[in-house]
């Protein structure tokens, strides 16, 4: 088999037929990818075709799959352990070929660095996140010793050079590409080709003079893939891309060098596993026609051939019901190094810290509670948070939606993340006691951040070090079921009360930002296809669910996010409330009927961070609903802000007051809080620009932005109320009424801060 055909054989094994996991609750899916639907990628009505059950994978739940049946051919891939067989026969240890480039590493320990370096996270970006703010690079910076190597640099671009091009514009660019930080403009980013994009100019510039034909392009790539099996090339590839960082001054140089000596073993791994063919590659360097990237091809989940239910809007409770209510937690990011009186505008992404230096005397440093700047909170804050919690109170439950570390995400390790975790639960039991806490994994709790591989890569590159800390930590509030699909994939489902089911999803299996994506992204993990079976089994019982992650919906890969639109549209009767965070402030998404897209059939609910990351007071949420009696139908009936003013909070001795900001219903005025509310309160804040200001306040906690939002900005952030469906400009099309869909395309496009 030629060159070519054998990658193409081991693209179609990666994306077609890779076992997306083991289903927690049955058996293994294998997923195949489809062709577009007349409604779009990854869209409803036919075309793509759908996950069929299969028997699991030899090795049981939880085995890495290894082998995947192409051709009947058997071949090894790249180094490392990729074996096809025909259909009929049965795979033997013995036929197993191992990397002979790498050496195995004990099971969750971290892997040896050089001195005074950890392993990185990156900022929660690319999401409906924050302006950009641009770093200049700082001066100076350690150096290490792979930085001694010859200097190739004058050659032209090299091999190495090459590749961390497109690894820092896929896998870094919302956290290290431009140092954008994360929190707050609602427009859905689109995709890592756009994400490539912002790097294109600087790239053509660092590699002008060179003559780079998608023939020689090809060639590289092709020679990248063999001397990538050499250990010594990973590091010559890591002071490359060190070198590339500095160059584009897309960090400082500090960052630079820290973050690519953390992120350069778990890319290398990546792309050994044939993230981009040769093709792809140089086709995002050089253009469509160098080659095309279809990673992300659309796919469809199956869903089960019971019919739909007539849609069955709530009742409202009868006047006296039992009323719960429900502390909502998100985006802690506990800042072990902040420090009062530190620089808040410094040159690096995190800053108030010890390493930020002092400000300038015309400029105050980081104040004793927190700063509006990007920062985040010291534990102190953090604290009087969860001690100040009874005018809220009490509590019947609270939903925890992740988030713990803080955001210097060029230099943290495995240590670091635990140690974010048992600190931060141990205080959040020490405050709420006997209530119980009911979890979901964040984006930042692994480390490199967004680096959550699916279950079947195992060793020192899987999650479990983290999962297993995570079961352990929870387990007083967890259930056996529930810590059983927690270890394996971050995900779990349980039942808090008679009536009520909750599924906590890992939302990082449909980032954007999650490299290990790249591998495969067609459901992984299968938990698309088990929230199916949780939701249908829920709908047979009659109970009622709340779904509860980090990311949002509206923020997802295209296919996995169409396709989650698509179980909530099939489930609506069954699903009662749907619980977010990871923007940092507050604002919702409304799902519609997917035949006609103008009936609001379900809300997802995005509360506003506790940190401050960026400009923002500190906050949370409290969700009053429907209680705990034969009947309830469980829908959210109101919700509460609280935040700490850090104006006030700072003064010279005052002492913290968290305050309540608004109450929903009361502040817009809803009837009540079903999907409908929602959809109307968007449609007259298109029309009342007063009404609007005041949602853009509470937005931003009580801190907007000095900058005006005028009539795009204002347009753009209620069509990002209406998507909770990523790359789905028609949703936003009644905006508009006198503009066309391509119209309404380019405002989804623009910034929000205008």
């Amino acid at each position: 088999m030629g060159c070519q055909q054998e990658r193409a054989a081991s693209r179609a094994c990666d994306r077609k037929e890779l076992p997306a996991a083991p289903g927690p609750h049955g058996p293994s899916f294998w997923v195949q990818a489809g062709a577009e639907s007349g409604r779009g990628r990854g869209g409803v009505g036919g075309g793509p075709k759908r996950a069929q059950p299969t028997p699991p994978p030899p090795g049981g739940p939880g085995s890495p799959p290894g082998r995947w049946t192409v051709a009947g051919k058997q071949r090894k891939r790249k180094g490392r352990s990729c074996l096809w067989w025909p259909r009929s026969s049965q795979p033997t240890a013995a036929g197993v070929v191992s990397c002979p480039w790498r050496r195995p590493e004990p099971e969750g320990q971290p892997r040896p660095r050089p001195a005074g370096v950890g392993r990185a996270n990156q900022p929660c970006l690319g999401s409906r996140a924050m302006p950009c703010h641009g770093v200049s690079p700082g001066q100076g910076h350690p150096r290490s010793g792979r930085e001694h190597r010859p200097d190739r640099s004058r050659e032209g671009p090299s091999l190495g050079l090459l590749w961390v091009s497109l690894v820092l514009a896929l896998a870094l660019p919302d956290s290290l590409v431009l140092w954008a930080p994360a929190g707050a403009h609602p427009l859905p980013t689109q995709g890592h080709l756009a994400r490539f994009s912002r790097l294109v100019p600087q790239l053509r510039d660092a590699f002008a003079g060179w003559n780079l034909t998608c023939p020689v392009c090809k060639g590289l790539f092709t020679a990248i893939d063999f001397g990538l099996k050499r250990e010594a090339s990973v590091a010559w590839v890591g002071s490359m891309a060190i070198k590339l960082c500095k160059m584009l001054k897309i960090a400082p140089p500090t960052v630079c060098q820290s973050a690519v000596q953390l992120f350069e073993d778990d890319m290398v791994e990546v792309w050994t596993r044939s993230v981009l063919s040769p093709s792809e590659a140089c086709g995002l360097l050089l253009g469509s026609t160098c080659g095309h990237w279809d990673i992300f091809s659309s796919w469809n989940i199956s869903l089960p051939a019971v019919p739909k239910p007539s849609p069955k809007p709530p009742n409202p409770p009868a006047p006296g019901a039992p009323v719960s209510r429900i502390l909502f937690l998100t985006d802690l990011h506990w800042d072990h190094d902040y420090l009062e009186g530190t620089d808040p505008d410094c040159e690096n992404p995190l800053c108030c810290r010890q390493d930020s230096g002092l400000p300038p005397a015309s400029r105050p440093g980081a104040g004793y509670w927190g700063e509006y700047s990007k920062c985040d909170l010291p534990l102190r804050t953090l604290d009087s948070l969860l001690r100040g919690l009874d005018p809220a109170g009490p509590f019947d439950m609270v939903y925890w939606t992740g988030d713990i570390p803080a955001h210097n995400v060029w230099h943290q390790s495995r240590q670091d993340q635990l140690r974010a975790l048992t600190t931060i639960t141990a205080l959040v039991k020490k405050y709420l006691g006997p209530v119980p806490v009911y979890p979901a994994v964040g984006n930042h709790e692994s480390t490199p951040v967004n680096g959550f591989p699916p279950p079947f890569i195992e060793g020192n590159y899987s999650s479990r070090w983290l999962y297993e800390a995570m079961a352990k930590a929870w387990e007083p509030w967890l259930p056996a079921e529930a810590l059983h699909t927690l270890r394996i994939g971050g995900f779990y489902a349980l039942s808090p009360r008679p009536g009520l089911r909750l599924i906590s999803l890992n939302m990082n299996f449909c980032s954007r930002e999650n490299f290990w994506l790249l591998i495969n992204s067609t459901d992984p993990a299968g938990q698309l296809q088990w929230l199916v079976g949780e939701l249908q089994a829920a709908e047979d019982r009659g109970d009622k669910v709340h779904i509860i992650g980090h990311i949002p919906p509206g923020h997802c890969l295209k296919s996995w996010s169409w396709n989650y639109y698509r179980i909530v549209t099939r489930y609506e009767n069954t699903l009662a409330g749907q619980f977010f965070g990871h923007t940092h402030v507050d604002e919702f998404e409304v799902f519609y009927d997917e035949e006609t897209l103008s009936r609001p059939l379900s809300v997802a609910f995005l509360a506003p961070s506790a940190t401050t990351y960026i400009g923002l007071n500190p906050g949370y949420r409290v969700y009053q609903i429907d209680g705990n009696y034969s009947g309830s139908s469980h829908v959210v009936l109101d919700h509460e802000t609280y935040i700490l003013n850090l104006t006030q909070a700072n003064e010279v001795g005052a002492t913290p007051r968290w305050q309540l900001l608004y109450r929903a219903r009361e502040t817009y005025g809803l009837p009540n809080a079903l999907p409908a509310a929602w959809h109307d309160l968007v449609y007259r804040m298109r029309g009342d620009t007063r009404l609007f200001q005041t949602f853009w306040f509470l937005y931003h906690k009580g801190h907007p932005p000095s900058e005006p939002c005028g009539t795009p900005c204002r347009l753009a952030t209620l069509c990002a109320q209406l998507s909770a469906r990523s790359d789905s400009p028609a949703l936003c099309r009644h905006l508009m009424p006198d503009a066309g869909l391509p119209d309404v395309h380019r405002l989804w496009l623009q910034p929000l801060f205008c």
